[in-house]
């Protein structure tokens, strides 16, 4: 118990230097409760707060019927899902046999939702349990203790519980990229540069989003930029719905759900797409990533690869049948209502990048983390055998 206490102050620390959809929502631990909000905060706003779940959690987010949606009814959605805490499905298969999953609502179980469907009808390869958290450090306990096997956290978080369980968890994937975006009514705003001088409303002080921002800032030159830290991403929204000339940067679904109330308001841009303009590294922004205990990965290499196999398969179902995967999102609790979800799906950036790729890409985003803030992925950069590609 002592040392599960200590985890999760120590995630809870690190994570509240860092980032929940975004993602949560589409997401993504600290003193468990912190990281999830911080931790996650692609998933932060990504994941803690969810319908979408920040992320981060996020992831770790929503739209709804376009004359219906409304900050409001994603904050309840965030409420009831806070309350709602774990839930678990069960796969059809032996549960002595079953690989344990774990992730957090949000973008990144939204990937997830074909699998666990699959897997209930009895379809899937694999056998699998699944749980599903509102908290980061829920996942970030659980799969330290030996409760999951496989757990989808906020990138950052995975490399804190790297360093915390001294090389005892790797990545297998990436699950997420970036789900924040710039929303404005103002139309003259098209990219970072376009920043210079103005004032931007954003979560995430001390966290990854703040991280981020401030990292595409000066990598476009811009240095008049003022960044003005709302403490929700309800806040900014209302604050936008207010005056629609006011420029923020937001996590989906939250941008969808902005979006619908006030039509004045459009998305800029996205910061996923223009970290991909200044990267030199091949890096990307992500929010969410796929990590393995390593004692389960020794034991059960074969196991591994079937999820990763499916994982993927199910991955790219949410992003090709739209309307199936929002579906699911409804049925099992992530959105509320499924025209919501399938409004927010295509700008969750759900992925599975594994291999080298994976490693080019996340390497680099956390080294962006580290040199903001060494605390925000664990004190350390994660040595090389943290990156499973496979070979």
């Amino acid at each position: 118990m002592k040392q599960k206490e200590l985890l999760r102050k120590f995630t809870a620390a690190a994570a509240a230097a860092v980032m929940t959809i975004a993602l949560s929502a589409c997401g993504a631990g600290a003193s468990a409760g912190n990281t999830a909000k911080e931790a996650a905060a692609s998933e932060t706003t990504v994941i803690a707060s969810t319908t979408a779940a920040q992320e981060t959690g996020a992831a770790e987010t929503t739209q709804e019927t376009p004359a219906a949606a409304s900050t409001e009814a994603a904050a309840a959605s965030t409420q009831e899902a806070a309350a709602a805490g774990k839930q678990t499905g069960t796969a059809a298969g032996s549960q002595t046999d079953a690989v344990r999953v774990g992730s957090l609502k949000g973008p990144t179980t939204m990937g997830i939702v074909n699998l666990r469907k699959a897997s209930e009808d009895g379809t899937s390869e694999g056998s699998y349990i699944f749980t599903m958290a509102t908290q980061p450090d829920e996942i970030a306990a659980d799969i330290a203790g030996g409760k999951l096997d496989i757990a989808m956290v906020p990138a950052n978080l995975a490399s804190v519980l790297y360093n915390k369980t001294k090389g005892g968890v790797s990545v297998v994937d990436i699950n997420t990229l970036g789900v924040i975006y710039c929303v404005s009514g103002n139309t003259e705003i098209h990219s970072v540069k376009d920043l210079a001088g103005k004032t931007v409303l954003s979560t995430g002080q001390g966290a990854t989003p703040e991280y981020a921002l401030s990292y595409l800032l000066e990598k476009n030159g811009v240095t008049d930029c003022k960044i003005e830290f709302k403490s929700e991403a309800t806040e900014i929204a209302a604050a936008l719905n207010a005056d629609p000339q006011q420029i923020a940067v937001l996590p989906q679904p939250f941008v969808t759900v902005a979006e619908a109330k006030n039509p004045e308001l459009k998305t800029a841009f996205s910061l996923s797409d223009e970290w991909d303009k200044v990267s030199k590294d091949g890096s990307h922004m992500v929010t969410g990533v796929t990590i393995v205990r390593n004692e389960f990965l020794k034991d059960h290499p074969d196991a591994v690869s079937v999820f990763l196999k499916e994982h993927a398969a199910s991955a790219e179902k949410a992003v090709s049948d739209i309307d199936t995967t929002a579906g699911l999102v409804a049925q099992y609790g992530i959105i509320e209502k499924a025209p919501v979800a399938a409004k927010a799906l295509p700008y969750c950036n759900i992925v599975c990048i594994a291999g080298d790729e994976m490693k080019t890409a996340l390497s680099g985003y956390l080294q962006v983390l580290y040199d903001a803030n060494p605390k925000s992925v664990g004190g350390a950069l994660p040595a090389d055998d943290f990156y499973y590609t496979g070979k």
